[in-house]
């Protein structure tokens, strides 16, 4: 064995570790950087990709308020011809009638009407009138209403608005200048019909309008009230 010689005052331990000899340090691999550093390139392509995503649902999503692009006007109703089969009075209420409506669909549809006071029971039978038929159905007096008569009504005076000869039940009521497809049925929060209820008028001739321009059934004429000119219709 051979023997190294050791200056005085340098202990063993000191000598064999000097500053000489490299000392172990904790040193990631090259292949542990990389794989450090591609799970953070996949994580900053995730968080971009989920950011992308996000905003193209924000734009997929409609802004507030688009749904309502469509013009608050009359092409919004949904404004038919409708016979009425039969009335009665309202078990509950005196001024109320409660009919069945022909309106072209499957079944008739149950309106409950305040028009008692203007119109004899036996002249509800059986007669052709003006329907709304897209308001949201409401209970009045424990029967739900599902449409609403239109009629030339005055403080003094209400009368049901006709359609033109030959129209028959589902026709619907067009008006010039005013095209589309009305809504399946009005938001009452919208106050949609409560805006477009101050334009309709009956003419100097009882014809009823909407800014002037007719209820009209295509092919078969336009609506009027019986006597009532110059007249709000609801």
């Amino acid at each position: 064995v051979k023997q190294i010689a050791v200056p005085p005052g340098t202990s063993i331990s000191t000598a064999l570790f000097s500053e000489d000899v490299p000392q172990p340090t904790a040193v990631a691999s090259s292949g542990s950087k990389d794989q450090i550093k591609g799970e953070d390139e996949e994580k900053k392509k995730n968080d971009k990709a989920e950011k992308k995503g996000e905003k193209k649902e924000k734009k997929q999503q409609p802004a507030a308020g688009s749904i309502d692009a469509k013009p608050v006007d009359v092409s919004r109703l949904d404004l038919r011809v409708g016979c009425i089969i039969t009335a009665k009075k309202h078990p509950d209420a005196d001024s109320l009638y409660v009919e069945e409506v022909d309106v072209g669909e499957a079944s008739p549809r149950t309106v409950v009407s305040g028009l008692v006071k203007h119109v004899p029971l036996d002249q509800m039978q059986n007669r052709m009138a003006i329907l709304l038929c897209n308001l949201k159905p409401a209970k009045m007096r424990g029967v739900v209403s599902q449409a609403m008569v239109m009629c030339a009504s005055s403080p003094e005076k209400v009368e049901i608005l006709a359609p033109p000869p030959g129209a028959v039940p589902g026709d619907r009521i067009t008006f010039e200048g005013f095209p589309g497809d009305p809504e399946k049925e009005l938001n009452p929060k919208k106050k949609i019909w409560e805006q477009i209820q101050p334009d309709l008028h009956t003419s100097d001739q009882c014809v009823a309008t909407y800014k002037g321009v007719p209820f009209e059934v295509k092919g078969k004429g336009v609506c009027r009230a019986e006597t009532m000119a110059n007249s709000g219709i609801k």
